[in-house]
């Protein structure tokens, strides 16, 4: 496995205006790394910043302070068009919506972000599509709209068109919150099977402890502050 690093924090702080022109520290500092292959796991209470951690790393917000390095590329001062092309061919993201579009069947969700990427294949990228749809069971779905297909499998569905593009990593936003036991269990094996198989590096934000020990690192976000989760260093 590579030692490549693919995300890195550093230093990064979030800030927000607060009542009385006060400003409050939602993330202080925190650096992170990544490298190719690894899983990392995020966890914490409700407001306590996971998503605008995960949200930052994955450009769609920008830190107070700090830097997010992506495959070795500063993020800092590049322009919007810049940073729409890195998250559309670099980063997969998987949130606890689907957000699939209703109209649009399964396959043709996993190959929207396909149209923005010049030059691409069509055959290519719908030979892709049905594979990895094929990978995660839903081959008898790929003309079924997301409201003819359950929960679990809409989500399933969201993972794939995460991946379609071959990111260097996958952002992962409670991507289990949303499903019942047996549903949640299964997208989890998924991710650890991705990662383990394919070696796609990924960073999952979660409220499951499960969820969370199936990855290589875990970390718990509270005031602010990284620190190890469940013992581990």
């Amino acid at each position: 496995m590579s030692d490549a690093t693919i995300l890195e924090l550093v230093g990064v702080s979030k800030r927000y205006p607060a009542p009385a022109g006060l400003e409050e520290d939602v993330l202080s500092d925190i650096s992170l790394r990544v490298n190719a292959g690894h899983s990392v796991a995020i966890v914490g209470p409700s407001g306590s910043g996971k998503s605008t951690l995960l949200n930052i790393a994955g450009s769609l917000d920008t830190p107070t302070s700090g830097k997010v390095i992506l495959d070795g590329e500063d993020l800092a001062g590049l322009k919007a068009t810049s940073l729409a092309k890195i998250r559309n061919e670099k980063i997969g993201f998987v949130f606890q919506m689907h957000h699939l579009l209703p109209q649009c069947t399964v396959l043709e969700n996993v190959l929207i972000p396909t149209l923005a990427v010049q030059g691409r294949d069509n055959f290519d990228a719908h030979q892709r599509g049905e594979e990895l749809l094929e990978r995660v069971g839903l081959s008898d779905r790929i003309h079924y709209r997301p409201g003819e297909v359950s929960g679990g499998e809409r989500q399933r569905a969201a993972v794939v068109r995460a991946l379609i593009n071959r990111p260097a990593i996958l952002l992962a936003d409670e991507p289990t919150g949303s499903l019942d036991t047996s549903s949640a269990s299964s997208l989890a094996q998924l991710l650890v099977e991705l990662n383990h198989v394919d070696g796609v590096a990924m960073v999952v934000v979660t409220h499951s402890e499960d969820l969370a020990g199936r990855m290589q690192d875990a970390y718990s976000l509270r005031n602010g502050k990284l620190q190890a989760f469940g013992g581990r260093k």
